[in-house]
């Protein structure tokens, strides 16, 4: 069967798409990139926050209008959104012809009529980069922040072998990956439920030895409060890894940071980031901030201020508080109203934005390594990332006055000419 395959939310979820898409395509299924050309549409669902869930239902809902007007002969449901909601999907979409859990991948190619495997199979789907690819090395979380929905939809920590990992980021630089991005719910605590001993810098060491020297290889998504000297040490010196740390600190009072239950105080995060700007200045850090949180005041309000403002982060995702059913947030006294939210998230924002222009301007008259994502023969423009831009959520680089050799997935040097708040500007050194 002809099977499309809509994958929504993070990049962990495109992971288990792709996986889901591996097995399909043993099973013999062939993978489409137009719904109108499939007989089989599933959607790999995101129910992490509200509004994920409700582009989740969404996307549930064109599906089954198609099978309704006969273009599709089956629609099935997986993921996140079935982990959280399966009892009350079921009977609110009965024309779903299969649902599965995050992982369980065997039950979709059953529902098809095939006869899975037990071996991890992973393939990529036709939306799916050809030169940046995701390496998921765990799954779960053991961290229970108070705002957080996902130990209960995604489970416990479950790290995933080093072998099966080293086997599975060659096959991705064999397909023509040229960036690995190292991703988990906290890369941090890989290896700790096994009782092989094995640790983040351990799987680096491996990916190291493994890969050409060329393959960048980018970590995101470290919980602060178990990020050492070491690790910034071994961050630093990898030859492929690059450095970019991606932190999300969520705030920076000790009273929100607590209630929030995210296990580190104010100070412990500053030591971090002066730590890692001393080993290395040109550091690209990245982190994630939350404002609204129950009983946030203006006071607690204006310490993250004052963080952000001494830390100078490259780059910020922000996000007002949202209360997740079956969060102990939820439940949390002293909500701060929507306008007072949204006032505050402007000001960070704000502020963060001229951080970010001021930090961009540093790295005019430099030249830097750029993977070039899209190529505009006609016009002598290329775009592309340097280390500083991860893929999706930071800005990129322009590049003018191409050569014509250049082309997508190529890594050239680019002297960088202007800077914007999230985007560069640049020239190709020619070799």
């Amino acid at each position: 069967m002809k099977v499309y395959c809509l994958s929504l939310g993070c990049a962990k979820n495109r992971v288990d798409s792709e996986c889901l898409a591996g097995e399909l395509e043993r099973a013999g299924h062939i993978l489409v990139d137009d719904v109108m050309f499939a007989d089989v549409g599933i959607v790999n669902t995101c129910g992490f926050i509200q509004p994920a869930s409700e582009e989740s239902i969404a996307a549930i809902l064109d599906l089954e209008q198609l099978k309704k007007e006969g273009k599709l002969i089956k629609i099935g449901v997986v993921g996140c959104l079935v982990n959280r909601y399966s009892d009350d999907l079921t009977k609110e979409i009965p024309s779903v012809d299969f649902w599965a859990r995050s992982e369980d991948w065997a039950a979709v190619v059953k529902s098809l009529g095939g006869i899975p495997e037990m071996s991890r199979c992973r393939s990529s789907l036709p939306s799916s980069s050809k030169f940046t690819r995701y390496l998921k090395i765990s799954e779960g979380c053991e961290n229970k922040c108070t705002y957080c929905a996902i130990p209960g939809i995604r489970g416990g920590l479950r790290s995933l072998p080093m072998d099966t990992l080293i086997r599975e980021a060659d096959q991705l630089v064999k397909e023509g990956a040229a960036e690995l991005c190292v991703v988990g719910q906290d890369l941090t605590v890989y290896g700790t439920d096994s009782s092989a001993s094995e640790s983040l810098t351990d799987l680096l060491d491996e990916l190291q030895i493994a890969l050409a020297h060329n393959i960048w290889i980018r970590l995101l998504y470290l919980h602060p409060s178990r990020i050492t000297t070491r690790l910034l040490e071994r961050v630093a010196s990898g030859r492929q890894v690059l450095p970019y740390l991606d932190i999300p600190i969520q705030h920076a009072d000790p009273e929100i940071l607590s209630a929030m239950n995210r296990k580190i105080l104010p100070e412990e995060l500053a030591s971090i980031f002066n730590t890692a700007r001393s080993i290395n200045a040109d550091f690209a850090l990245r982190t994630t901030c939350m404002v609204g949180f129950p009983g946030e005041k203006k006071r607690h309000f204006d310490n993250l201020l004052a963080f952000i403002s001494a830390t100078h982060f490259d780059r910020m995702g922000a996000f007002a508080f949202y209360p997740e059913e079956g969060t102990e947030a939820e439940k949390m006294e002293g909500r701060v109203s929507d306008a007072v939210k949204q006032k505050r998230l402007k000001k960070l924002m704000s502020l963060q934005e001229d951080i970010s222009a001021e930090r961009q301007r540093m790295f005019v008259g430099k030249v830097m390594d750029v993977l070039v994502e899209k190529v505009d023969s006609e016009a002598s423009l290329a775009e592309g990332r340097s280390y500083r831009e991860a893929p999706e959520v930071d800005g990129i680089v322009e590049i003018r006055s191409i050569s014509s050799k250049i082309k997508e997935g190529d890594i050239v040097k680019v002297r960088m000419t202007e800077s914007m708040p999230h985007d560069m500007v640049g020239e190709e050194l020619m070799q």
